[in-house]
């Protein structure tokens, strides 16, 4: 099959999210399974100039948003074993920010208004075009829009996954004036939502099928908690619904070749583990100590990662003999809490409040939990990579980490981290707490071991994909 697939944003070229990991790692995986899959996303300022030089132009087009006439270069790369488009225009690309301007409308109804047009330019016609999350949600309204006067679209289907439901693309009405589309997608059964427009309503009602990247997200996101308001919408299109789980590049995580970190390990020789411990102590300048566990969280500082869970209990938790690392930038109520409890436990807390990539790897090699007490999680790849480098995870029962954490049971021997129910810092406290009892236990190991062995590339769920794909 022939699969179009937009995003924006994809690692290698750029990354503020678990979405880039996906569009740079699932396409990939279904071209090693026979698909002919080829990536589009924006040509953003922040793209490497290494990565820039060596790209191809291939042609250029133009797209009309109301009276503007703008430009469209197209350019391509090919990374591994798959072509990956870059779509260019200085006027909406060029920025400072990816996220976060004030015309994010206009910009991202520019890029999917392109993407639409983008097959006929590059002469591959799609048999599925695969979007994501409200930057390429436009794209499916074009496309059926498109479909009415030009049949070259109407035997193209189209997919919508769901990344993050809390992030919908919310616009006032009048951007409708400069989108080419008629006035009637101002309305409940198309765009209209409350007194805005909604680019992830679209993704929805527009699509052939929508997912998730889990099961349990595809279950939660029917009901008002975790329905961010568009559970009704939802319900009304579940027949179309279904969940698959992330899967992670397993040769870009993979402690016995990671470029990133000091020592080499694998689940068979765990020596290195314990090096690489050693060298995250040094490197934050925590005291270097073999005898204590090292809790980490590698994540953005909001609320859904459940920060007020941490802020209540984090004194409690510190009177334990522990060393608590954390990477990542947010809300400034959240890094001001971590400023101030590094400033009273400078033993104990190294808060680094910022995200670099290389000290990510270097703290999941590094330290022996991995805490993510999300209170909405859709699949979560944190807990995916710490498992793959034996960093055990301690999450909250929420999406995909209730489908891809299993709890450790005496019993049975099997499982490969810990979890809570509740959205309690105190339930959260005492997993914390047991978790540390095993730290010292000789089932450890076997722990880490479980979690190691663990299969969480992309070999089952691009499986999946390529099913749903055969399905609409």
């Amino acid at each position: 099959m022939r699969i179009l697939y937009v995003a924006s944003e994809a690692y290698p070229f750029i990354k503020t999210g678990g979405l880039a990991d996906v569009a740079g790692s699932l396409p990939l995986a279904l071209n090693e399974k026979g698909q002919d899959v080829r990536v589009v996303i924006p040509l953003f300022n922040q793209i490497d100039q290494e990565y820039k030089e060596e790209m191809e132009f291939v042609d250029y087009y133009y797209v009309d948003l109301d009276w503007r006439h703008q430009y469209v270069g197209v350019y391509k790369y090919k990374h591994e074993n798959t072509i990956f488009y870059f779509l260019d225009n200085e006027q909406y690309f060029n920025r400072n920010n990816v996220y976060g301007e004030l015309d994010d409308g206009e910009r991202f109804l520019f890029f999917s208004k392109a993407v639409t047009m983008l097959p006929k330019i590059i002469d591959f016609k799609p048999d599925i075009i695969h979007s994501n999350d409200w930057h390429s949600a436009m794209v499916n309204v074009f496309c059926k829009d498109f479909a009415k006067g030009d049949e070259y679209y109407r035997d193209i289907k189209l997919l919508f996954t769901i990344h993050n439901l809390k992030y919908q693309g919310m616009f006032p009405p009048d951007l409708l004036k400069i989108s080419g589309l008629s006035p009637e997608y101002f309305s409940e059964d198309a765009l209209k939502f409350y007194d805005v427009i909604n680019f992830m309503k679209g993704g929805i009602v527009f699509s052939d099928a929508f997912n998730t990247v889990s099961g349990s997200y595809a279950l939660e996101i029917k009901n008002s908690y975790f329905g961010e308001a568009l559970d009704g919408v939802i319900r009304r299109y579940e027949y179309k619904l279904s969940g698959i789980v992330n899967g992670i590049d397993y040769n870009l995580w993979n402690p016995e070749t990671d470029k990133f970190i000091d020592y080499h390990f694998s689940a068979d020789d765990l020596e290195g583990k314990k090096e690489n411990k050693i060298a995250l102590q040094e490197m934050y300048g925590l005291p270097v100590r073999e005898d204590i566990p090292i809790i980490s969280i590698i994540s953005r500082l909001v609320e859904m990662k459940g920060l007020d869970l941490v802020s209540y209990i984090l004194d409690e938790l510190l009177y334990e003999d522990i060393q608590f690392v954390v990477l990542g930038t947010g809300d400034p109520k959240y890094e001001d809490m971590l400023k101030y409890f590094q400033w009273k436990y400078p033993q104990k807390v190294a808060a680094r409040l910022y995200y670099n990539n290389d000290e990510s790897h270097k703290i999941y090699a590094g330290s022996d939990f991995l805490l993510m007490p999300s209170l909405s999680e859709p699949c979560g790849v944190s807990q995916l990579i710490a498992m793959r480098y034996g960093t055990v995870p301690i999450v909250r029962e929420a999406g995909g980490l209730k489908d891809t954490v299993k709890p450790f049971s005496d019993f049975n021997q099997d499982g490969t981290g810990f979890s809570f129910t509740n959205i309690n810092a105190h339930d959260m406290l005492y997993t914390i707490r047991r978790a540390i009892s095993y730290y010292y236990s000789l089932d450890f190991d076997t722990i880490r071991r479980n979690a190691m062995n663990t299969q969480n590339n992309w070999e089952e769920s691009s499986k999946a994909y390529i099913e749903l794909y055969k399905k609409i």
